[in-house]
Parts: C-alpha cells; structure tokens; sequence
C-alpha cells in the first residue's frame, strides 16, 4: 500500500520530536528514501506537470515544510544556504549536479558572500542529502527533474543573503 502524505508527515514529525538536531534530521532524510522508492507516492505527490514549487505541508509546531519541485528544463542556482534552516534534497525523477561549497565569506548585507567549489556529485532518482543550517551548496539541472524536499522551516518565509564563487 502506497503511503500517504498525512503518513510521511506524521512520521517525519515523530522523528523530529523523538530525536532533536542532527539525528531527527537523519532520521527524515531515510524517510525521504523511503518515499522516493515508493511510486503512488510520488505520482501523487510530485507530479510532471506540478508546478516548480509547491509546499505541500507545514506543521504547526515544528515549522517544517514538505515541498514538492517540478522543473521542466534546465536550471542552475547560485551557491547558497538556507539561512537559520536545514534542507533536504530528494531526487524524485531526473537528474541534479550538486556542488558542495566552503564558505570563505559569508555575505553582510551589503556584500553578497564568497564560496569555494569542493566537489559536484549527481543526485539520482532515490538519493536523498541533508544540508544543516550554513552548509552550502548549488543544485545544476540539464534536463526535467523532480524533487521531494524537507525543510526546517518554510523557506518561502525565509530571507536569504547571496553567495557568489571566488
């Protein structure tokens, strides 16, 4: 039986409240695996033709948000981070490059901040990663992919500073 977005939530926030920090995030990264291997889950939830951004949970008391992304062509981002929050990347369909980035500045208001390529792996349909709070990172799309994201908190609600590469 297909699980359901209630289910995958609600075992997402178990795991959070059971293990705070690192470990509860740990924890709903394996969920996130565990979601993308099951098919009903995904055609319900992050479709083809789904829009690129669509929250399709928050909870009320942790903040988390579960977001499903559709990108139908190619698309790069900029080194970032995602400010005071974690994130979680799934690969649902497609394929990312992600570059992981040291941080040689961080951005002050007026300046954005400097970054330093380490490594550029892919992301396949099934991969899921834990980004914590400050660790950046840019995903690279050639073609259509789609995506099952966790947040900490949603970051529609999330003011970012810009990186650039040195």
């Amino acid at each position: 039986m297909a699980m359901t977005l209630d289910q995958f939530a609600a075992r997402c926030r178990d795991a959070l409240n059971s293990n705070p920090g690192t470990a509860g995030r740990t924890k709903v990264c394996e969920l996130v695996r565990e979601a993308l291997k099951d098919s009903a889950f995904i055609a319900a939830n992050i479709p083809a033709e789904g829009p690129e951004r669509k929250v399709l949970y928050e909870d009320p008391d942790l903040g988390f948000a579960i977001v499903a992304h559709s990108y139908k062509g190619a698309k790069n981002s900029s080194p970032h981070d995602h400010g005071p929050s974690w994130a979680i990347y799934g690969q649902a369909a497609g394929e990312t490059v992600m570059t992981d980035w040291d941080c040689l500045a961080r951005p002050d208001g007026t300046n954005p901040g400097k970054a330093r390529a380490v490594r550029d792996y892919a992301m396949r349909p099934g991969d899921a990663y834990l980004y914590e709070p400050g660790v950046l990172h840019s995903p690279r799309r050639e073609g259509a992919t789609r995506l099952l994201r966790v947040e900490g908190l949603n970051m529609d609600k999330v003011k970012r500073l810009p990186y650039v590469p040195a």
